[in-house]
């Protein structure tokens, strides 16, 4: 059988093709899953979404969180405190909290990117850095650069990209965990000791990255192995 992942998807603008206003997934994740064997599906970030979230994760195999705009700091018991953070959607922020704690109730194979790893901290009671550049010498250094990422060995997701060091990881964010969530471990960062990646301690298998792997998962083995794993895990 071939796996169905759940995929949030956002509020967008100036589509084409459309009458409207719309709904969107990034499409480098669909077709990152598509050669890994599964198939995504999006669930739009409307009321009766969120509220049928529980039901809805349970009729899936697996849980994509997508890159996007930041996270409300409210949502993580802060003010904002940057002028930097933009593209705040509560209906985002809604869908995306409870498909995840859903999935992590279910005990359903997750991999939040980017933001999807930054609202998987949020939704497990962790908080975020609001602007990078705010902690860091370099406050560029992780906003459209590739850079390295040092994973340990024995986790989840090292095993699945089947390296320590996995080559062309794109970065294309200005904020970053802070205080990690009740729940997840840290399992990769970058040079300067950002949190690369994540994963649950205890669940089968709930990985994030803050990384954009589908960005060169198309001629890139490593970041391939990536969603290659994910849906993996889902077959078990």
């Amino acid at each position: 059988m071939t796996p169905i992942i759940l995929l949030p998807g956002k509020l967008t603008t100036n589509s084409q093709g459309v009458r409207g206003d719309s709904f969107s997934t990034g499409r480098r994740y669909s077709e990152a899953v598509a050669r890994a064997g599964g198939v995504v599906v999006q669930a739009q970030p409307i009321e009766q979404t969120i509220a049928a979230a529980h039901e809805l994760v349970a009729r899936f195999d697996g849980v994509i969180i997508q890159g996007g705009g930041d996270i409300d700091p409210s949502r993580y018991g802060q003010k904002s405190r940057s002028d930097s953070i933009y593209g705040i959607s509560a209906e985002h922020d809604d869908l995306e909290i409870a498909v995840i704690r859903a999935a992590i109730e279910l005990d359903k194979p997750v991999l939040a990117i980017c933001r999807g790893m930054q609202i998987l901290n949020v939704a497990l009671g962790g908080t975020l850095h609001q602007h990078l550049a705010d902690v860091l010498a370099d406050g560029e250094s992780h906003w459209d650069k590739y850079h390295e990422i040092k994973l340990e060995p024995t986790t989840k997701v090292a095993k699945a990209m089947k390296t320590n060091s996995p080559k062309r990881s794109h970065s294309y964010h200005h904020q970053a965990i802070d205080k990690l969530a009740p729940g997840l471990v840290i399992s990769g960062r970058a040079p300067d000791q950002t949190i690369e990646a994540v994963e649950h301690e205890t669940k089968n298998w709930i990985v994030g990255v803050q990384w954009h792997p589908e960005d060169d998962a198309d001629v890139e083995p490593d970041q391939q192995n990536l969603f290659n794993g994910f849906v993996h895990a889902i077959a078990g």
